[in-house]
């Protein structure tokens, strides 16, 4: 999913937006960053920041979307959709992740410019829209919070690797781990009867314990009972 995705900012002008795109991508593994028609004086800025990193230093401007997106086989842009009729299908960031992810080639992701947003133009080279659910009152986000949301989305369900299931501990060891717990609560003064154990015997399966943590609560509890042995 990382390596298919090209981040495309149309017209950006101001180089901390920049910056923040750049660091957002960084921040979730993304390298590929592609400018159209930036600013210059903005994206000079921005490349010669400290600590600019790789991914500014080896963005790629392009003169038109047409030339950025040139090699991608499906082409997102992004949107608050909130103010005028769209033509294209708009999707919520959720399932437009979901779309992207399922996808095998190349992705172009659009950004607009800060100010306006992606042109009609512009969305005229998507395949459809996607937009961050935000509130009504408050649609619009920075360039570089709107990125940053977007790229988490794309790798948040990424497979992870499963922790090795624990080995659960044998009737044998959950029967004695029982019997000590027993023992401590007779020593301590708690009720004991035929109705207690049967409560402690379900209640120390209902914790479907694993058989390392059963060694070490069979560990403490003989210890309380050599304390109480001791007292």
């Amino acid at each position: 999913m990382i390596e298919q995705v090209r981040v495309v900012l149309i017209a950006p002008r101001n180089p901390l937006n920049i910056g923040a795109a750049a660091r957002a991508m960084s921040n979730f593994g993304f390298t590929q960053l592609r400018l159209v028609n930036p600013y210059a004086v903005a994206f000079r800025e921005a490349r010669s920041a400290v600590n600019a990193g790789a991914i500014l230093q080896g963005a790629r401007e392009y003169a038109t979307v047409a030339d950025a997106i040139a090699d991608c086989t499906l082409v997102v842009g992004t949107t608050a959709g909130t103010h005028r009729e769209l033509q294209h299908p708009l999707y919520r960031l959720e399932y437009g992740g979901r779309l992207m992810r399922k996808h095998s080639g190349r992705i172009a992701l659009l950004f607009g410019s800060e100010k306006y947003g992606l042109s009609n133009e512009d969305m005229t080279y998507c395949h459809w829209l996607m937009r961050i659910p935000t509130r009504e009152e408050h649609g619009s986000m920075n360039l570089g919070q709107s990125a940053a949301v977007c790229l988490y989305e794309l790798i948040r369900t990424a497979p992870k690797v499963k922790p090795e299931p624990r080995k659960q501990a044998t009737s044998e060891a959950v029967e004695r781990l029982t019997k000590l717990l027993e023992d401590v609560l007779e020593r301590a003064g708690y009720v004991h009867d035929e109705s207690t154990e049967a409560k402690t015997r379900r209640l120390v399966r209902r914790m479907r314990i694993s058989e390392h943590d059963a060694e070490i609560w069979a560990g403490m509890l003989r210890q309380i009972l050599w304390k109480i042995g001791q007292g």
